[in-house]
């Protein structure tokens, strides 16, 4: 072994066992969805956590002390860990249920308020957010600047009680219906020897004025995105998450849940299992492999959630999963379309319709969280090698 290599620190953290008393958790959380396909109350979905916004799903999911499972209970939540919380996910997203709502809310914006917000900003957001009854976006992306978070140009000044925001985001899924988003801006100007400095993060109440929310449609006309637009927005003091100037540390802190998930391998899951129901016989060599390749990344996700539970933040680790996991997703569809391939049906039911789903969804994968080339620049400069 060279020096270098001696270097290199672990992609993953170490693999961790799901401790036993999940399994009854596990069971509970698949009786209440067995309940809820049989009473019709959805169909599963592929790519469903985009596309599957239902808010009474999220409010019985929320009765059941399934969200906001890791924020403490004197903020509205059930104090339970990362790894209770991945049995409920996994479950949810291998069923295709509808968790669009709450997802982001839950993911990410819970965490991060826990360990960059003040105290009034857990009060006023975390128990709603735990009832499933407050919905977050994400506002990161901007015109022309595709995954280079450090390029941004939204810009808020410095104004009497809080700041003033000028600028544009794209690609914020669910911003039409979420409550608010956490901006990431420039607060001082760009410094090229620094690009990551001098940038912050404000909490956005989507009903302010001088913002405007404009759809960005997909192919099949449905509505998941949108262009955000600040004109001049007022955002008081109090809504500036963590400190001016640290909005880098806390991005990156942010896309460890983001990235490391389960659903960026099981987003085509309820396809994979249509496929492996209907092929039967066909090619078993590819099916295997792809059994195989998701057993792998439901490991290395599982042991990510263990590392946030013990209060780490796999950033490298989480680029690694997402990269991964979204090439997965793809070739899951790929599969679909060579082995079983069958006439488009995005209104039916069954296999059919999930593949059609897919296909339509598939442009999204690899850009969502970054795109692919973006997360293989960060491992290799995680692993020393740029």
């Amino acid at each position: 072994m060279t020096d270098t290599m001696a270097k290199v620190p672990p992609l993953v953290p170490p693999p961790v066992e799901l401790p036993e008393r999940v399994a009854a958790l596990r069971a509970e959380v698949r009786a209440f969805l067995a309940e809820e396909l049989a009473a019709d109350r959805w169909r599963p979905r592929a790519d469903t956590w985009l596309s599957g916004w239902d808010e009474r799903f999220s409010k019985e999911l929320a009765a059941r002390g399934w969200l906001g499972m890791t924020i403490p209970p004197e903020y509205g939540g059930h104090g339970r860990g990362a790894l209770e919380r991945y049995v409920v996910t996994e479950e949810l997203l291998a069923a295709g249920a509808p968790v669009a709502a709450h997802w982001i809310a839950d993911r990410q914006i819970g965490p991060s308020l826990l360990r960059f917000g003040t105290e009034e900003q857990r009060q006023a957001f975390l128990p709603g957010i735990a009832r499933g009854e407050v919905y977050f976006g994400i506002g990161m992306s901007e015109p022309d600047s595709g995954s280079d978070l450090a390029s941004v140009r939204s810009r808020a000044e410095p104004v009497d009680g809080g700041w003033e925001l000028t600028g544009t985001k794209v690609w914020t899924s669910g911003a039409h219906r979420a409550h608010a988003f956490f901006a990431l801006v420039r607060t001082s100007p760009k410094d090229e020897t620094n690009r990551h400095a001098g940038l912050s993060q404000l909490i956005v109440e989507l009903d302010s004025p001088g913002v405007t929310i404009r759809p960005i449609p997909l192919l099949t006309g449905a509505h998941h995105f949108n262009e955000v637009v600040f004109d001049k927005v007022f955002i008081p003091e109090s809504r500036v998450l963590g400190e001016i100037g640290q909005g880098w540390h806390q991005v990156t802190s942010e896309l460890a849940f983001e990235r490391s998930g389960p659903e960026r391998y099981l987003s085509t899951f309820p396809l994979l299992t249509a496929l492996l129901r209907e092929a039967h016989q066909v090619d078993e060599e590819r099916l295997g492999g792809l059994v195989s390749r998701y057993w792998t990344l439901r490991r290395m996700s599982l042991a990510i959630a263990g590392a946030l539970e013990a209060g780490q933040a796999p950033e490298l680790a989480a680029a690694v999963v997402k990269d991964l996991g979204t090439r997965f997703e793809n070739e899951v569809i790929d599969a679909a379309r060579t082995l079983l391939p069958t006439a488009p049906d995005p209104g039916g039911t069954g296999y059919a319709r999930l593949l059609a789903e897919a296909v339509l969804h598939a442009p999204g994968f690899t850009l969502r969280g970054g795109t692919n080339e973006v997360l293989r620049g960060i491992t290799a400069r995680g692993l020393g090698l740029r």
